[in-house]
């Protein structure tokens, strides 16, 4: 007589689900059938209660605490142990080994008992609304930004003709890609907080990008094979400050932290889609920027220098990339320090709100506010940019 095994009840209980509910992304449990998701996901970080937990995103509406929908599941003699990840680096790390599966699980179960909707609907499924959207990981280890990635971008202060010559001149010699560093911690925020401009900088600009999240360490990768080390996708927005250093002191003139580094200058969010229900980001990119109701920036990955690929392989060979990394993939022509678009540059204001959208993943909203002028200080602080350009 045939041995009736936990793996045998396990796999009689999801093969039924899977033939109902079929889907593009199929996973094979390591000696068991395989698995495809009923509904396709994506992943965040939401405060919950009052706690940040990591959960599903389905429908772009409703949101499942991973931890509890996991401990109901295990509830379940057929579902083996499995440690819930305690952050989204965590869950990162491990989705490969064994997380993705558990997730994959979760969905189909609850698809398959109606516990999505109506009466049916598990205590540990929330709606978009009830929760407050934290950035999906809290906090990346590096954000590595690339500048000046696409052809609309270069020289937007130019002249028509200035502007033209200088992209002839970078088709002919790409080069290596040009990546800095973003700080993470404090400049990190999600979707639905605020954008503060810094006390004094009149000049903050904005950049949306594509935000591509490592999920297995790389060192010296190949851009061909780079998008195995690749989890996910998210929204980014490189916010920037045009204002530059004041004059005098050190001669260096270039200042990437000044420009690049305040506090809330790395909007992220709202969540990240694994890569298995988005597709190529090289054929299916599609990100835009408003402005209150004003379109500001919209591009495909057709008007990139460098591809997302590339700009990992480059990366790689400096440092070692590891989970929970970020690489975004650079900014198109619409900024707001540049005057070929709209005739003139334009910075961000108070009271305005800014919406970055990526086709496939969300969109990012944030207000924008003005950071009351701080006590103190010995004359070693960044100044405001009136005190060396004047109003403008």
């Amino acid at each position: 007589m045939k041995q009736i095994t936990a793996a045998t009840i396990r796999a009689a209980l999801v093969l039924p689900v899977v033939a109902a509910f079929a889907s593009s992304a199929p996973l094979s449990a390591q000696g068991g059938p395989q698995l495809e998701v009923a509904e396709p996901f994506k992943v965040g970080t939401f405060e919950i209660d009052g706690v940040p937990r990591v959960a599903l995103v389905l429908r772009d509406a409703l949101i499942v605490d991973i931890e509890r929908a996991n401990q109901a599941l295990e509830r379940n003699p057929a579902y083996a142990p499995l440690p819930a990840p305690a952050d989204m680096i965590d869950l990162i790390g491990r989705y490969e080994y064994g997380v993705r599966l558990r997730l994959y699980e979760i969905v189909n179960h609850l698809v398959a008992v109606g516990g999505l909707m109506g009466s049916g609907r598990a205590d540990y499924v929330h709606d978009l609304e009830d929760v407050r959207i934290l950035p999906p990981i809290m906090y990346p280890g590096k954000i590595l930004n690339a500048a000046v990635n696409f052809y609309s971008h270069v020289n937007e202060t130019g002249t028509e003709e200035e502007r033209s010559e200088a992209r002839r001149q970078r088709r002919e010699n790409r080069g290596v890609p040009y990546l800095f560093l973003k700080p993470s911690r404090g400049a990190v925020i999600g979707s639905g907080d605020q954008i503060v401009i810094p006390f004094g900088r009149d000049r903050t600009d904005w950049e949306v990008e594509l935000g591509a999240v490592i999920g297995r360490s790389a060192k010296y990768v190949d851009a061909r094979d780079a998008q195995d080390h690749v989890f996910g996708y998210t929204v980014s927005i490189d916010v920037s400050d045009r204002g530059g250093r004041p004059p005098g002191g050190n001669p260096m003139t270039s200042d990437w932290f000044v420009g690049k580094g305040h506090d809330t200058f790395a909007p992220m969010g709202p969540w990240i889609v694994p890569k298995e229900f988005y597709g190529d980001p090289m054929e299916e990119l599609r990100q835009t920027l408003d402005v209150g109701e004003e379109r500001m920036q919209e591009a495909t990955a057709g008007d990139m220098i460098h591809t997302l690929w590339e700009l990992i392989e480059y990366g790689s060979s400096i440092a070692t990339l590891f989970p929970g990394d970020v690489v975004n993939n650079g900014t198109s022509g619409g900024v707001g320090m540049g005057t070929a678009v709209r005739g003139e540059q334009r910075f961000l204001q108070p009271g305005e709100v800014v919406s970055a959208s990526i086709e496939g993943i969300g969109t990012l909203r944030l207000e924008v506010v003005a950071e009351t002028e701080p006590p103190g200080g010995t004359g070693a602080r960044l100044p405001p940019v009136r005190n060396y350009r004047g109003n403008r």
